[in-house]
């Protein structure tokens, strides 16, 4: 495989990368994922009439015949996908319920779409968050999340469809793999999980997991955490990204590359070389409605190239952590926003 030639990139120093700050890329970070958690500010910013019209930009719309509709029209374009129904922190044993029913309504039609070979990839995965699968309810929370997290895990690995489970914050990381590696037990071609690379544990843990041969998607992160648990600087995470990105691409397991960062997909590229990583064997992926010229282009040059499809009513923290990603998703929403304000 040869190297995937990116855009010019800018200087990896600069002097914002020098302020002990979190915000890789976007100084109002902090502010924008404190207003992600804000109820006051979800009433203020949802009833915006131009906000669903952003919205639709990162959110495959809120019912499940919508997020389909998207799911067939990008498998069409030869990309893979992983589709998650939005939602966290759920304190209400219904509603993680009703997640469930979710994923196991969503698994039907999904078993039913085409497939390729069965030596490739599965082109099609669901994204789960334990924190909506009952996690957060108290002291039962863990047996609860592992309990719905096995129901949907079964329904996909007999539908022939990946279940990745995805990262949270830094609070909940232990107990969250501690149920990852439960579910693997049982399931070990079929479940994987999220390791954020901006927390300073994550280098071991991929480490562990490659040599278990686990199916691991690599992201920096997207919580701000605190000093002690995570890196903060740019250049502390992107270094941090490389290592773990080594760990896996050198292990026993299937490293999904989630990133938008040229330098990160020039390193992948360049890792999966060194390591005689054909197609078939890592992937990358990115999120819906970001980058989609990069995705063709990635597509084009043969790579595997998985776009991340979240859905439903549940968008509003998702979309906020979108906005703070990246400073050019938050001015094109504040340019839209302008003549309603």
């Amino acid at each position: 495989m040869s190297a995937v030639h990116t855009e010019p990139t800018q200087p990896a120093e600069s002097a914002a990368h020098h302020r002990p700050t979190w915000a890789p890329g976007n100084p109002l970070r902090p502010a924008l994922l404190a207003v992600a958690r804000s109820a006051r500010a979800e009433r203020g910013i949802t009833r915006m009439p131009v906000t669903r019209r952003i919205v639709d930009r990162f959110v495959a719309g809120e019912s499940r015949d919508a997020a389909l509709g998207t799911v067939r029209e990008l498998l069409r374009q030869n990309r893979f996908v992983t589709i998650d129904y939005l939602g966290e922190d759920t304190v209400d044993p219904a509603q993680a319920d009703l997640v469930v029913r979710e994923y196991l309504r969503l698994l039907e039609p999904l078993a039913k779409l085409p497939r390729e070979a069965a030596d490739a990839p599965r082109p099609l995965e669901v994204s789960v968050k334990l924190s909506a699968l009952g996690q957060a309810l108290g002291r039962d929370g863990d047996a609860v999340a592992l309990r719905n997290a096995r129901t949907i895990a079964e329904a996909a690995a007999a539908a022939g469809i990946w279940m990745t489970v995805d990262a949270e914050d830094h609070a909940s990381t232990e107990a969250r793999l501690a149920i990852v590696r439960a579910l693997r037990r049982d399931h070990p071609e079929t479940v994987g999980t999220v390791l954020q690379a901006y927390l300073r544990r994550t280098e071991a843990d991929c480490a562990a997991f490659a040599q278990e041969g686990a199916r691991i998607r690599l992201c920096k992160g997207a919580y701000d955490e605190p000093e002690p648990v995570a890196f903060r600087r740019k250049r502390e995470v992107d270094a941090s990204y490389l290592r773990c990105l080594r760990i896996l691409m050198w292990g026993k397991g299937y490293p999904m590359v989630a990133t938008h960062d040229p330098v990160m997909i020039e390193a992948a590229a360049l890792l999966a070389t060194a390591t005689s990583r054909g197609r078939a064997d890592f992937e990358f992926q990115m999120l819906y409605g970001i980058r989609p010229a990069e995705q063709e282009r990635l597509i084009g040059l043969g790579q595997h190239l998985r776009v991340y499809v979240p859905f439903g009513d549940q968008w509003y923290g998702y979309f906020v952590r979108r906005l703070a990603e990246r400073p050019a998703n938050l001015l094109f929403f504040l340019r839209s926003a302008l003549p309603e304000i």
